[in-house]
């Protein structure tokens, strides 16, 4: 069986990432990435690239910034005041330490995930950005299963979250939305 050959075909991989040439992921066969390919939750390159593919396959390729998680938006860095973080009156002992990821959410109830990226007596300094964003990416691993995605394998798309991005994570930071999918910095977010 081919990928994207059905509807819905359940794909796992290994793959290493490397970003400027340095390795930022490695995911093995042994604890392959496993998704449902053509459900809309990885990036939309990313599967494109693995079409037609087998398993045992082998794959190589490049994603530019604008395919991958988009270029760094300066607006998605914001202040936000100290209260935010407090509980009781006071924050949580390091909590707000310098490239801490911390789980929010915006006005409109969306998950989001940022990173401290200053702290000062009344103010936080919060990046929104993708951990990814403003990079390429290059992709270099083989495909480890090929078959019909079966009811399990769709069961996060039927549990109503509209989440499920192949990561074992479920319903995540901004499912759906480029610039903030999951919480993996590979191609499942």
């Amino acid at each position: 069986m081919k990928i994207g050959e059905k509807e819905k075909t359940f794909v796992a991989l290994s793959y290493e990432l490397t970003v400027n040439g340095e390795l930022v992921e490695k995911v093995t066969a042994e604890s392959p990435l496993q998704f449902v390919y053509g459900a809309g939750f990885l990036l939309p390159k990313f599967e494109a690239h693995l079409k037609g593919l087998s398993k045992g396959d082998e794959f190589a390729f490049h994603l530019d910034t604008d395919d991958a998680y988009g270029p760094v938006i300066g607006e998605a860095v914001v202040d936000l005041p100290k209260e935010v973080f407090m509980v009781d009156g006071k924050v949580e002992d390091g909590l707000l330490e310098i490239g801490n990821q911390l789980p929010m959410s915006d006005n409109q109830g969306n998950r989001l995930v940022g990173v401290v990226k200053d702290v000062k007596d009344d103010v936080v300094t919060m990046d929104f950005n993708h951990p990814m964003a403003g990079k390429s990416l290059d992709f270099k691993g083989q495909v480890v299963e090929v078959r019909e995605a079966t009811p399990e394998d769709l069961g996060p798309m039927n549990a109503g979250c509209g989440c499920g991005d192949g990561c074992g994570d479920g319903c995540e930071d901004g499912c759906g939305d480029k610039e903030h999918k999951g919480g993996c910095s590979c191609g499942c977010h």
